[in-house]
This record gives C-alpha cells, sequence and structure tokens, in this order.
C-alpha cells in the first residue's frame, strides 16, 4: 500500500526557511507528478507548487521567487524549500503524488503545519 510520509512543518519567524520532505513508500512510482498543497483555516486547499517527471515545475503566484519543489526519485521524495516566508503562509501543507504507469492513482500525505509568526 502506498503511503506518503511529510516531515519539515513547524513555527518560523517572518522572512525565515522551511524545508518540506515527502517520501513516499509501497510502491513504484515513474512516469508521476508530485505536488504540494496548503489549506489554511476555513479555506479551500490550494495547489502551491508542482513538479513533473521531467522536473517540469509549476508554482502559485503567491509563492514564485521563494518556494522551489524538487524531486530525488532513487529516494522516492519530494522537497518544497521555502523561503521568505510571511504569516499568509501559514496553513496545513500536504504533498500529493499522481501516478500513471497502469492507470491513474492518487495519493496524500498526512499535512504538516507550517506557522509563520509575524
Amino acid at each position: 500500500q502506498v503511503q506518503l510520509a511529510e516531515s519539515g512543518g513547524g513555527l518560523v519567524q517572518a522572512g525565515g526557511s522551511l524545508r518540506l520532505s515527502c517520501a513516499a513508500s509501497g510502491g513504484t512510482f515513474s512516469l508521476n507528478v508530485w505536488g504540494w498543497y496548503r489549506q489554511a483555516p476555513g479555506k479551500q486547499r490550494d495547489l502551491v507548487a508542482s513538479i513533473g517527471s521531467g522536473s517540469y515545475t509549476n508554482y502559485a503566484d503567491s509563492v514564485k521567487g521563494r518556494f522551489t519543489i524538487s524531486r530525488d526519485n532513487a529516494k522516492n521524495t519530494a522537497y518544497l524549500q521555502m523561503n521568505s516566508l510571511q504569516p499568509e503562509d501559514t496553513a496545513v501543507y500536504y504533498c500529493n503524488l499522481v501516478t500513471f504507469r497502469g492507470g491513474r492513482r492518487e495519493y496524500w500525505g498526512q499535512g504538516t503545519q507550517v506557522t509563520v509568526s509575524s
């Protein structure tokens, strides 16, 4: 059974940095897209960044230039480097993995809290 394990959330002051990690286990993950989403209280879950198998990346306008998504295929792991964090970045961050070999399947991590104090 595929599982995604997130780590790296926490409390940071405005202007600080955090690095989130998401490791996949229990399957093979070629032909896939990793994504990071976030959900603030009372708001919908929104895409923050995504990266495909060819390392093509996509970012929400609000994080461009501050966040960087990357992947390590050998480790089945995705990362989200977050710099210049602001209070409005406070949310629960979820990693997402979509695989396409043998049909489309989608998996979610359990979420990790990121809190940015002003």
